[in-house]
Protein backbone atom coordinates (compact mmCIF):
# COMPACT_ATOMS: atom_id res chain seq x y z
CA UNK A 1 0.00 0.00 0.00
CA UNK A 2 3.35 2.32 0.90
CA UNK A 3 4.77 1.86 -2.54
CA UNK A 4 0.97 2.32 -4.68
CA UNK A 5 0.31 5.44 -2.70
CA UNK A 6 4.23 6.50 -2.99
CA UNK A 7 4.08 6.07 -7.13
CA UNK A 8 0.49 7.58 -7.10
CA UNK A 9 2.05 11.20 -5.57
CA UNK A 10 5.08 10.43 -7.73
CA UNK A 11 2.97 10.56 -10.97
CA UNK A 12 0.84 13.32 -9.86
CA UNK A 13 4.10 15.40 -9.21
CA UNK A 14 5.51 14.97 -12.96
CA UNK A 15 2.09 14.50 -14.22
CA UNK A 16 1.83 18.46 -13.44
CA UNK A 17 4.29 18.78 -16.18
CA UNK A 18 2.68 16.81 -18.69
CA UNK A 19 -0.42 19.12 -17.83
CA UNK A 20 1.26 22.07 -18.40
CA UNK A 21 2.12 21.12 -21.54
CA UNK A 22 -1.51 20.02 -22.73
CA UNK A 23 -2.41 23.42 -21.61
CA UNK A 24 -0.28 24.41 -24.44
CA UNK A 25 -1.89 22.71 -26.49
CA UNK A 26 -5.48 23.50 -25.79
CA UNK A 27 -4.91 27.00 -25.42
CA UNK A 28 -4.47 27.14 -29.24
CA UNK A 29 -6.46 24.47 -30.24
CA UNK A 30 -9.58 26.34 -28.38
CA UNK A 31 -8.82 29.71 -29.85
CA UNK A 32 -7.96 28.91 -33.26
CA UNK A 33 -9.21 25.04 -33.65
CA UNK A 34 -5.81 24.33 -35.29
CA UNK A 35 -3.07 22.20 -33.72
CA UNK A 36 0.38 23.28 -32.91
CA UNK A 37 2.80 20.49 -34.03
CA UNK A 38 5.88 22.76 -33.60
CA UNK A 39 5.37 23.11 -29.60
CA UNK A 40 7.52 20.33 -28.90
CA UNK A 41 10.33 21.80 -31.38
CA UNK A 42 9.78 25.27 -29.78
CA UNK A 43 10.23 24.43 -26.22
CA UNK A 44 13.06 21.77 -27.63
CA UNK A 45 15.05 24.81 -29.28
CA UNK A 46 14.73 27.16 -25.62
CA UNK A 47 15.91 24.29 -23.79
CA UNK A 48 18.87 23.47 -26.01
CA UNK A 49 19.59 27.37 -25.78
CA UNK A 50 19.46 26.95 -22.00
CA UNK A 51 21.98 23.97 -22.78
CA UNK A 52 24.47 25.84 -24.63
CA UNK A 53 24.77 28.06 -22.30
CA UNK A 54 25.35 25.54 -19.25
CA UNK A 55 27.82 23.30 -21.74
CA UNK A 56 30.47 26.19 -23.26
CA UNK A 57 29.87 29.04 -20.29
CA UNK A 58 28.50 27.32 -17.13
CA UNK A 59 26.31 29.82 -16.14
CA UNK A 60 24.10 29.99 -13.26
CA UNK A 61 20.78 27.98 -12.90
CA UNK A 62 18.54 31.08 -12.80
CA UNK A 63 20.52 32.72 -16.13
CA UNK A 64 19.86 28.98 -18.02
CA UNK A 65 16.17 29.23 -17.00
CA UNK A 66 15.76 32.91 -17.89
CA UNK A 67 17.58 31.98 -21.23
CA UNK A 68 14.89 28.92 -22.00
CA UNK A 69 12.02 31.02 -21.42
CA UNK A 70 12.98 34.24 -23.23
CA UNK A 71 14.35 31.88 -26.33
CA UNK A 72 10.85 29.82 -25.74
CA UNK A 73 9.12 32.90 -26.53
CA UNK A 74 10.36 34.57 -29.51
CA UNK A 75 10.61 30.90 -31.05
CA UNK A 76 6.93 30.83 -30.55
CA UNK A 77 6.50 34.17 -31.79
CA UNK A 78 8.70 33.38 -35.04
CA UNK A 79 6.16 29.98 -35.13
CA UNK A 80 3.11 32.05 -34.85
CA UNK A 81 3.84 34.67 -37.36
CA UNK A 82 5.55 32.17 -40.59
CA UNK A 83 2.49 29.09 -39.87
CA UNK A 84 -0.66 30.66 -38.67
CA UNK A 85 -0.21 34.83 -38.73
CA UNK A 86 0.63 34.33 -43.21
CA UNK A 87 -2.00 31.77 -43.71
CA UNK A 88 -5.60 32.24 -43.50
CA UNK A 89 -7.75 31.24 -40.87
CA UNK A 90 -9.81 28.57 -42.55
CA UNK A 91 -6.60 26.58 -44.16
CA UNK A 92 -6.54 24.46 -40.40
CA UNK A 93 -4.72 21.91 -42.77
CA UNK A 94 -2.21 24.36 -43.92
CA UNK A 95 -0.88 25.60 -41.23
CA UNK A 96 -1.09 22.21 -39.03
CA UNK A 97 1.38 20.67 -42.03
CA UNK A 98 3.56 24.44 -41.90
CA UNK A 99 3.67 23.79 -38.16
CA UNK A 100 5.09 20.25 -38.89
CA UNK A 101 7.54 21.56 -41.49
CA UNK A 102 8.58 24.18 -38.88
CA UNK A 103 9.34 21.23 -36.54
CA UNK A 104 11.58 19.57 -38.01
CA UNK A 105 13.43 23.15 -39.01
CA UNK A 106 13.55 23.78 -35.10
CA UNK A 107 15.08 20.71 -34.42
CA UNK A 108 17.49 20.90 -37.06
CA UNK A 109 18.77 24.12 -35.95
CA UNK A 110 19.13 22.53 -32.19
CA UNK A 111 21.10 19.60 -33.59
CA UNK A 112 23.53 22.10 -35.47
CA UNK A 113 23.95 23.74 -31.85
CA UNK A 114 24.08 20.93 -29.83
CA UNK A 115 25.52 18.10 -32.60
CA UNK A 116 26.33 15.08 -29.53
CA UNK A 117 23.31 12.89 -28.45
CA UNK A 118 23.19 13.76 -25.05
CA UNK A 119 24.00 16.48 -23.15
CA UNK A 120 24.40 17.07 -19.12
CA UNK A 121 22.02 19.51 -17.66
CA UNK A 122 21.90 21.34 -14.60
CA UNK A 123 19.79 19.80 -11.83
CA UNK A 124 17.39 22.32 -10.00
CA UNK A 125 18.35 21.57 -6.50
CA UNK A 126 21.43 19.55 -5.12
CA UNK A 127 19.85 18.05 -2.13
CA UNK A 128 18.40 14.90 -0.63
CA UNK A 129 14.72 13.55 -1.09
CA UNK A 130 12.76 14.78 1.34
CA UNK A 131 10.93 12.16 4.05
CA UNK A 132 7.57 12.81 4.96
CA UNK A 133 7.00 9.08 7.40
CA UNK A 134 7.63 6.12 4.94
CA UNK A 135 7.00 8.60 1.98
CA UNK A 136 10.25 9.96 -0.14
CA UNK A 137 9.88 12.85 -2.12
CA UNK A 138 12.15 14.74 -5.20
CA UNK A 139 12.70 18.39 -3.98
CA UNK A 140 12.77 18.33 -8.11
CA UNK A 141 8.96 16.87 -7.67
CA UNK A 142 7.69 19.37 -5.50
CA UNK A 143 9.15 22.05 -6.92
CA UNK A 144 7.52 20.80 -10.43
CA UNK A 145 4.22 20.74 -8.80
CA UNK A 146 4.35 24.09 -7.28
CA UNK A 147 5.26 25.74 -10.41
CA UNK A 148 1.88 23.78 -12.35
CA UNK A 149 -0.25 24.60 -9.78
CA UNK A 150 0.96 28.69 -9.59
CA UNK A 151 1.05 28.34 -12.92
CA UNK A 152 -2.57 27.12 -13.50
CA UNK A 153 -3.99 29.54 -11.09
CA UNK A 154 -2.15 32.54 -12.87
CA UNK A 155 -3.97 31.39 -15.99
CA UNK A 156 -7.17 30.76 -14.63
CA UNK A 157 -6.97 34.36 -13.29
CA UNK A 158 -5.88 35.66 -16.17
CA UNK A 159 -8.55 33.84 -18.72
CA UNK A 160 -11.46 34.99 -16.11
CA UNK A 161 -10.29 37.94 -14.62
CA UNK A 162 -8.46 40.18 -17.61
CA UNK A 163 -9.70 41.93 -20.57
CA UNK A 164 -7.38 39.84 -22.34
CA UNK A 165 -8.78 36.87 -21.52
CA UNK A 166 -12.22 37.89 -21.93
CA UNK A 167 -10.87 38.61 -25.49
CA UNK A 168 -9.33 35.41 -25.93
CA UNK A 169 -12.38 33.35 -24.69
CA UNK A 170 -14.44 35.52 -26.87
CA UNK A 171 -12.24 34.89 -30.10
CA UNK A 172 -12.49 31.21 -29.08
CA UNK A 173 -16.51 31.02 -29.19
CA UNK A 174 -16.72 33.58 -32.05
CA UNK A 175 -13.57 34.41 -33.94
CA UNK A 176 -15.78 36.50 -36.25
CA UNK A 177 -18.30 38.15 -34.13
CA UNK A 178 -15.01 39.04 -31.81
CA UNK A 179 -13.59 40.97 -34.76
CA UNK A 180 -16.65 43.09 -35.04
CA UNK A 181 -16.98 43.62 -31.38
CA UNK A 182 -13.19 45.81 -31.91
CA UNK A 183 -11.02 42.88 -30.42
CA UNK A 184 -7.56 43.20 -32.18
CA UNK A 185 -7.34 39.22 -33.32
CA UNK A 186 -3.89 39.51 -33.82
CA UNK A 187 -2.80 40.63 -30.97
CA UNK A 188 -4.56 38.71 -28.78
CA UNK A 189 -3.23 35.59 -31.07
CA UNK A 190 0.63 36.63 -30.76
CA UNK A 191 0.34 36.95 -27.31
CA UNK A 192 -1.33 33.67 -26.87
CA UNK A 193 1.55 32.13 -28.86
CA UNK A 194 3.53 33.83 -26.32
CA UNK A 195 1.82 33.15 -23.42
CA UNK A 196 1.61 29.47 -24.45
CA UNK A 197 5.62 29.67 -24.87
CA UNK A 198 6.06 30.86 -21.64
CA UNK A 199 4.18 28.01 -20.59
CA UNK A 200 5.91 25.10 -22.69
CA UNK A 201 9.32 26.85 -21.14
CA UNK A 202 8.50 25.86 -17.43
CA UNK A 203 7.37 22.74 -17.71
CA UNK A 204 10.86 21.84 -20.49
CA UNK A 205 13.11 23.57 -18.17
CA UNK A 206 11.38 21.41 -15.14
CA UNK A 207 11.39 18.21 -16.67
CA UNK A 208 15.13 18.34 -18.07
CA UNK A 209 16.15 19.57 -14.62
CA UNK A 210 14.57 16.33 -12.70
CA UNK A 211 16.32 14.26 -15.81
CA UNK A 212 19.53 16.04 -15.96
CA UNK A 213 20.34 15.47 -19.60
CA UNK A 214 18.31 16.45 -22.73
CA UNK A 215 18.47 13.97 -26.14
CA UNK A 216 17.69 15.39 -29.65
CA UNK A 217 14.29 13.37 -29.06
CA UNK A 218 12.87 15.97 -26.68
CA UNK A 219 11.05 17.46 -28.83
CA UNK A 220 8.81 14.65 -29.92
CA UNK A 221 8.62 13.40 -26.63
CA UNK A 222 7.62 16.56 -25.55
CA UNK A 223 4.88 16.47 -28.41
CA UNK A 224 3.74 12.98 -27.56
CA UNK A 225 3.26 13.45 -24.01
CA UNK A 226 1.33 16.59 -24.02
CA UNK A 227 -0.78 15.63 -27.65
CA UNK A 228 -1.78 12.43 -25.32
CA UNK A 229 -3.06 14.64 -21.93
CA UNK A 230 -4.79 16.91 -23.86
CA UNK A 231 -6.67 14.20 -25.81
CA UNK A 232 -7.09 12.39 -22.15
CA UNK A 233 -8.48 15.22 -21.33
CA UNK A 234 -10.36 16.13 -24.39
CA UNK A 235 -9.32 18.75 -27.01
CA UNK A 236 -10.07 22.45 -26.32
CA UNK A 237 -11.08 21.79 -21.95
CA UNK A 238 -8.77 23.67 -20.12
CA UNK A 239 -9.59 21.40 -16.78
CA UNK A 240 -9.68 17.98 -18.96
CA UNK A 241 -5.51 18.67 -20.20
CA UNK A 242 -4.87 19.16 -16.61
CA UNK A 243 -6.86 16.37 -15.73
CA UNK A 244 -5.49 14.25 -18.42
CA UNK A 245 -1.94 15.58 -17.58
CA UNK A 246 -2.06 13.69 -14.03
CA UNK A 247 -3.85 10.60 -15.38
CA UNK A 248 -0.77 10.44 -17.44
CA UNK A 249 1.79 11.09 -14.87
CA UNK A 250 -0.55 8.42 -12.61
CA UNK A 251 -0.55 6.01 -14.81
CA UNK A 252 3.37 5.72 -16.09
CA UNK A 253 4.40 5.75 -12.33
CA UNK A 254 2.72 2.80 -11.92
CA UNK A 255 3.63 1.35 -15.02
CA UNK A 256 7.21 2.19 -14.56
CA UNK A 257 7.50 0.37 -10.84
CA UNK A 258 5.28 -2.66 -11.27
CA UNK A 259 6.21 -3.54 -15.17
CA UNK A 260 9.24 -2.21 -15.59
CA UNK A 261 10.61 0.95 -17.43
CA UNK A 262 9.86 -0.62 -20.67
CA UNK A 263 5.99 -0.54 -20.44
CA UNK A 264 6.53 3.14 -18.78
CA UNK A 265 5.60 4.86 -22.68
CA UNK A 266 3.05 1.52 -24.00
CA UNK A 267 0.82 1.70 -21.06
CA UNK A 268 0.32 5.79 -21.84
CA UNK A 269 -0.97 4.71 -25.68
CA UNK A 270 -3.08 1.89 -24.18
CA UNK A 271 -4.49 4.14 -22.02
CA UNK A 272 -5.00 6.76 -24.34
CA UNK A 273 -6.88 4.26 -26.43
CA UNK A 274 -9.08 2.80 -23.74
CA UNK A 275 -10.24 6.27 -23.33
CA UNK A 276 -10.57 7.11 -26.97
CA UNK A 277 -13.06 3.95 -27.06
CA UNK A 278 -14.80 4.68 -23.91
CA UNK A 279 -15.56 8.18 -24.29
CA UNK A 280 -14.36 9.61 -27.84
CA UNK A 281 -14.09 13.36 -26.73
CA UNK A 282 -12.09 12.84 -23.88
CA UNK A 283 -12.73 12.79 -20.47
CA UNK A 284 -13.83 16.25 -20.42
CA UNK A 285 -14.59 16.56 -24.30
CA UNK A 286 -18.21 16.23 -24.69
CA UNK A 287 -18.79 19.19 -22.43
CA UNK A 288 -17.17 21.34 -24.91
CA UNK A 289 -19.29 19.94 -27.70
CA UNK A 290 -22.57 20.00 -25.58
CA UNK A 291 -21.79 23.71 -25.04
CA UNK A 292 -21.19 24.26 -28.48
CA UNK A 293 -24.15 22.42 -30.06
CA UNK A 294 -26.18 24.42 -27.67
CA UNK A 295 -24.71 27.95 -28.75
CA UNK A 296 -25.63 27.06 -32.27
CA UNK A 297 -29.05 26.03 -31.51
CA UNK A 298 -29.30 29.34 -29.73
CA UNK A 299 -28.35 31.57 -32.56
Amino acid sequence: MIDFVQNTVDGIMFGSSYALLAVGFTIIFGVMRRLNLAFGATIMLGAYVGTWLHVNYQVNVLIIALAILASTVLTGVYVERLCFRAIRRDAALASMVSSFVIWMQLEEVAIHLLPERTYPFPSLFVVDAIEVGAFLFRAEHVTMLVLAVAMVGALHLLLHRTRFGLALRAMSENPRAASYMGIDTGRVMLCSFALVSLVGGVAGYTILATDEQITPFFGLWTTFKGLIAMMLGGMGSLPGAILGGLMLGVVEAHSQWYLGNEYKDLSAYILLFAILVLRPGGLMGRRILSREELAYRRV
